[in-house]
């Protein structure tokens, strides 16, 4: 649940950044594919929406090198003004999962990274049940026993992960890689607050264990 977002528009780019995150992803953003191919060489995202017109080292670039590095494991979602066939079947045919032409409407770009990061790690159920919570990505609805949780974009994440690993321990580092971006201090108490804030609101009895030095689950 990382995205990265590869646009040279700095207003664009943070747009679709700050829609992403509310829908309780973890989002980088770079502006040109200099910094794209550093990131995705060390990093490996679920989802890189890029722009496939980047000044200097052109998006198709980009493209290549997360096919070769992640070998079909990262998921990306190509951005063009370009709108004819030819153009789009170009971008597919580079190793691209989808292709948006611009302008669009954040409502179908959400939906089309939501596709994407149900293809991008192993096969999930849309809807996420475990000891009485359900869990509704595409709704961004969570309740427990029957009862409605409201849940910050970041306890959502965490919640989500947690249920996603069906009973098995997730370490402090792999819920940092998840759920919070580069721009987070390892260093400070936001996963531990956020954990804690989750816990209250999902109410007794206590749901999520912590094991010392090992990490979260929902047994």
């Amino acid at each position: 649940m990382r995205v990265l977002v590869v646009e040279d528009d700095q207003l664009l780019a943070e747009t679709v950044a700050r829609g992403l995150r509310q829908a309780a992803l973890a989002v980088d953003v770079v502006l040109d594919g200099d910094a794209a191919l550093e990131r995705v060489a060390m990093t490996r995202y679920d989802v890189v929406v890029l722009d496939r017109d980047l000044p200097e080292v052109h998006g198709d670039d980009v493209c290549q090198a997360v096919v070769e590095r992640w070998q079909g494991s990262v998921r990306v979602l190509m951005m063009t003004g370009a709108v004819d066939v030819r153009s789009r079947v170009a971008g597919l045919n580079l190793g691209a999962d989808d292709y948006l032409p611009k302008p669009f409407a954040f409502e179908e770009l959400l939906a089309r990274v939501s596709a994407l990061l149900r293809r991008a790690g192993p096969a999930s159920p849309p809807v996420l049940r475990r000891a009485g919570v359900v869990l509704d990505p595409a709704r961004f609805e969570v309740s427990r026993d029957g009862t409605t949780v409201r849940l910050s974009p970041k306890e959502f994440a965490v919640l989500r992960v947690l249920l996603a690993a069906d009973g098995a321990v997730v370490g402090p580092e792999e819920l940092l890689e998840r759920v919070w971006d580069e721009l987070t201090d390892p260093f400070t108490n936001s996963m531990r607050t956020t954990v804690a804030s989750l816990r209250r609101k999902l109410g007794p009895p206590p749901l999520i264990e912590t094991l010392v030095g090992v990490g979260y689950r929902i047994p």
